[in-house]
């Protein structure tokens, strides 16, 4: 398994739509051929793991970080009681443990939704890398603020907004993150995520899930079928779900 390019570049902020012709165009920040050489020159042991399986669990102390070359996995934590809370879903460009370069002790679980090919890096490459390439090093403390910046959406859209708000919202960000790295066509993407797992990202039942989608059918607002969505109407479902891609610090094209 060749782990791409596209994957390892989005993780310092190189998005697949960001064009370094237009600077305006986005946030994204665009990386010099030395800087770009630098990074796909990192020693990656490339593995690809199973669905349902763990990556990294709250506790360890890991000494690698990995990019996920290819597939969907979940950032999450689980209660006293057994019960998951699904934080993040992450897809193909996304580098889950960043975190972990600094922070000893993780303090939470990575898992894979979907068979996953990922690359695992050692810190101390990491770190080499960053002190030799301080664009490099400050792109990725960027990658950081923005999973921050997701949290903080997160969280505000279990505690605030309705269910209906909340699966809107779900699927507009989902739709403009894989868009930015060329998953996308015409607002029509693959969706392999269960409604138990919907379930756990959204702090509802399993049956209000149910009916939260059967509404958003009924709306017009997507289709949602052999884990395949398609989005019907655009803005009607950012304004359900109250969203504004602004959090994501993508390219205007991507959004």
């Amino acid at each position: 398994m060749e782990l791409n390019s596209k994957a390892l570049s989005s993780v310092c902020g190189q998005c697949k739509e960001y064009s370094p012709a237009d600077p305006q165009a986005g946030n994204c920040l665009p990386l010099s051929d030395e800087e770009r050489k630098a990074i796909l020159a990192l020693p990656i042991d490339q593995r690809v793991i199973e669905a349902h399986q763990d990556i990294v669990r709250e506790g360890d102390r890991p000494s690698r970080s990995f990019v996920i070359a290819d597939g969907v996995a979940c950032a999450f934590k689980m209660t006293g009681e057994g019960k998951r809370q699904i934080l993040a879903f992450h897809i193909t460009g996304d580098m889950p443990d960043l975190q972990s370069l600094h922070l000893q002790t993780l303090d939470i679980s990575i898992g894979t939704i979907t068979a996953c090919k990922v690359g695992f890096i050692q810190h101390e490459d990491l770190q080499r890398l960053c002190e030799r390439q301080a664009r490099v090093a400050a792109a990725l403390w960027r990658e950081t603020l923005i999973y921050a910046a997701m949290f903080r959406e997160w969280i505000t859209n279990i505690g605030r907004r309705q269910a209906l708000g909340r699966a809107a919202h779900f699927m507009c960000e989902y739709i403009v993150r894989a868009r930015a790295m060329g998953l996308v066509e015409d607002y029509s993407c693959e969706l392999p995520i269960t409604q138990e797992e919907l379930s756990d990202a959204m702090g509802l039942s399993i049956v209000h899930v149910n009916r939260v989608l059967q509404e958003l059918r009924k709306l017009g607002l997507i289709n949602l079928e052999s884990r395949h969505l398609t989005v019907l109407d655009w803005t009607r479902l950012q304004e359900v779900g109250d969203f504004d891609a602004g959090y994501l610090h993508l390219p205007k094209t991507a959004t």
